[in-house]
């Protein structure tokens, strides 16, 4: 491990790698290059400190590179322990940047970095998951004198704000950058979707095409890996407790059933729900031999891995992010440990999709600061205006231009007294 006054990195050699990755990255994320543009004109962030836990990547590194142009100290940790781009950070920490992470942390290290971020002193928080807002709240409750908000990123960590917010226990702001259409419609439908079954090919190289493919949850994310799955020549079947969203499964073509019957019958398993205990031991026992399992949501306890770990007869590690467990006679394979299969075995979204929602992070953040002191302790969804202005932006670096309303169809859109002629 490489370590300084500001930076622990597995090894900070690998800092020139890092920086063609960032690079990479910023050439696909254009809408970034212009936020970043107005950013270091307008200041939007002088005097500030920055706190984020996020997965350290390369498009994350051009989010922290947007947020320092602006005039922000910003100081990062990882957000799961398999997700840091360990090149990645490397070149952040080279860079002047104040960050902690690389890929395969222990519990313990995992948690002494969010610490180590926290030891900076935020007035504003990114989170993917919640683990660095619910420490503010719980061990480092003398930050909130000082904090004018936090955004999270993902769906987990909105379903926790929205708990907390129901207990009275949220004590600032927090932006659910997550519930933005060119978030949830984009990077959850599109970036789940494509980086999920990445990861499990990387991990595994099974074919998809003549598989049984079980997708546990059927939101945004879940949407599209069954599309990407679908498309691939997999059949699908989807487990819901939503009544909407198994309908809406139906309508699109897949089987829908409980977990205890598609056990049976499915040779792939993927959960993507924001819950624990998807799949229990139970289920796992049911299983055919050879049957592939993969989390993408955000924790690792969506597959109950502590029961199958310590009920397997023989556990053996087939490939880098491939385990396989022998249960019964049968053997599991589960892919990146139970974590984050796009981010443990893969690289995570693609950079174009990552561009809208870091683009939303970022404009968060300065509403937040434009609007503090105004906003109250609760869960706040961004303007409209704001989500459409980063769609305006990606359809323009896109090359794709769209109608303008007339003034004849603005006025008939905002009035009630015409009608049928």
């Amino acid at each position: 491990m490489d370590k300084g006054k500001n930076y622990e990195v597995k090894d900070i050699s690998l800092a020139e790698q890092g920086k063609m990755n960032i690079d990479w990255a910023i050439a696909h994320m254009p809408i970034m290059g212009k936020i970043s543009a107005r950013f270091k004109k307008e200041q939007p962030f002088k005097g500030l400190t920055i706190g984020l836990a996020l997965h350290i990547t390369k498009e994350t590194a051009v989010l922290v590179h947007a947020l320092r142009d602006g005039g922000a100290k910003v100081a990062i940790a990882g957000c799961n322990p398999l997700s840091t781009q360990d090149d990645v950070a490397a070149a952040l920490a080279q860079d002047g940047f104040s960050v902690y992470g690389y890929k395969g942390e222990t519990t313990e290290d995992y948690y002494r970095y969010i610490e180590g971020v926290l030891a900076q002193a935020p007035q504003l928080t990114i989170d993917d998951g919640g683990d660095l807002l619910t420490m503010i709240h719980t061990k480092k409750t003398e930050l909130l004198k000082n904090m004018i908000g936090g955004c999270e990123e993902t769906t987990t960590g909105v379903i926790r704000l929205h708990a907390m917010a129901k207990d009275n226990a949220l004590k600032y702001p927090v932006v659910a950058v997550n519930d933005n259409n060119t978030k949830h419609l984009l990077d959850n439908y599109y970036g789940t979707g494509q980086s999920t079954l990445d990861g499990i090919m990387r991990a595994s190289n099974i074919l998809f095409a003549g598989k049984t493919v079980v997708v546990s949850g059927y939101g945004d994310c879940g949407k599209g890996v069954a599309l990407k799955a679908s498309g691939l020549g997999a059949s699908i079947i989807v487990c819901e407790v939503n009544p909407f969203r198994a309908l809406q499964a139906v309508y699109d073509g897949y089987k829908v059933m409980p977990i205890e019957e598609a056990a049976k019958l499915g040779d792939v398993f993927i959960t993507v729900t924001g819950d624990k205990h998807v799949i229990s031991l139970e289920n796992m026992k049911k299983m055919r031999d050879g049957a592939v399992l993969a989390n993408s949501g955000h924790f690792d306890l969506e597959i109950d891995v502590a029961s199958l770990r310590k009920a397997a007869q023989k556990t053996r590690q087939m490939r880098p992010s491939l385990e396989e467990f022998t249960l019964g006679g049968k053997r599991l394979y589960l892919c990146a440990g139970g974590r984050l299969v796009n981010l443990g075995a893969a690289e995570g979204h693609p950079s174009e999709v990552m561009a809208t929602s870091f683009a939303g992070q970022s404009l968060a953040c300065e509403y937040l600061v434009k609007n503090k002191g105004k906003l109250g302790n609760k869960v706040i969804t961004l303007p409209d205006e704001i989500d459409q202005t980063i769609a305006a932006m990606q359809i323009e670096a896109l090359g794709v231009k769209i109608d303008k309303l007339t003034a004849e169809q603005e006025a008939y859109l905002h009035s009630w007294k015409e009608g049928t002629s």
